[in-house]
């Protein structure tokens, strides 16, 4: 190796960090053996042992300590370079990536990439999905640029912006709503009808839990999915009902019905960046973006 490898260093930190070259590999979405083949390289490049092997798994040696606590300082200076560069340009390019929840992926992103694909054609948006957790530790890790997360959040060096108040609504079949109203909506009401819910985990279930905890009734639903496209699916059918954020509904769905809960429940999303992160002109495009589009909405 001729020259020092960025993409090779920040492996090395996630072994060091993590203890072993599978969880590296499975963070970067690499093999094993080309996680080890990127340490051999760096290894080589600086001529001494990064690593040992310890009986709790892969430690720094104290060569592989110094660049460890090092190599931030390095990743902050590539990335500088990298924005003050980019914004001489006064163009938006590039690729920026940027974390998020499925439900938020689905419902809110498509317009907004289609609107910037036509304002900055040279600018890529990277998603990838996960729960709020998975994406603070991605952004902590400067494996995502950005995240848009559900408060609260446990988060070390990051900025948690708020957005926008997602409020939860109830949906349930359309034809069973005609025949039927169950209003107001509360926790005892809802307890008494099959419920399809988030499965646990996620920022979701927990506010649902919570509204459910608060008002002194364990939730027992009958199924529990990781797919809103599902759930909502199986309300359709007329299999039970369930709570959903208003970004799930805002456009008026055959067979399904929504009502708002009694009392309201809602969520908060919010923009979390590191807070050393330096802002190019493709990151300013897609924060501008988002907050266009998480305005409060209300489903129809």
């Amino acid at each position: 190796m001729t020259a020092l490898n960025l993409d090779h260093l920040h492996t090395f930190c996630l072994v060091a960090r993590y203890g072993s070259f599978s969880s590296a590999a499975n963070l970067l979405g690499l093999s094993q053996p080309a996680v080890s083949q990127q340490i051999r390289q760096l290894e080589q490049w600086f001529a001494t042992r990064l690593l040992e092997r310890t009986a709790r798994g892969m430690k720094p040696t104290p060569a592989g300590q110094v660049l460890l606590e090092l190599s931030p300082q390095l990743e902050h200076i590539v990335a500088d370079i990298q924005a003050q560069v980019a914004n001489c340009s006064g163009i938006a390019r590039g690729i920026v990536s940027l974390g998020m929840g499925a439900t938020a992926c689905i419902h809110l992103m498509p317009p907004v990439l289609q609107a910037l694909r036509q304002s900055h054609p040279q600018l890529t948006v990277s998603i990838r999905t996960g729960n709020t957790q998975e994406i603070i530790r991605a952004v902590e890790e400067n494996r995502l640029d950005a995240g848009l997360v559900t408060l609260p959040a446990d988060s070390r060096n990051i900025a948690l912006t708020p957005l926008c108040d997602d409020e939860f609504f109830a949906i349930g079949p359309s034809e069973e709503a005609r025949d039927r109203v169950l209003s107001p909506l509360t926790p005892e009401t809802l307890s008494q009808h099959p419920l399809i819910i988030f499965e646990p985990g996620s920022s979701t279930r927990k506010c649902i839990d919570g509204w459910f905890s608060e008002a002194g009734f364990g939730l027992q639903p009958v199924m529990e999915l990781g797919s809103i496209e599902a759930i909502k699916s199986l309300v359709r059918a007329g299999m039970g009902y369930s709570i959903v954020p208003a970004m799930a509904i805002t456009q008026p769905e055959p067979g399904i019905t929504s009502q708002p809960l009694t009392p309201r429940l809602s969520r908060t999303l919010a923009l979390a960046l590191r807070q050393d992160k330096p802002l190019n002109h493709g990151m300013n495009a897609l924060l501008s973006a988002l907050k266009n589009a998480v305005l409060p909405v209300n489903p129809v």
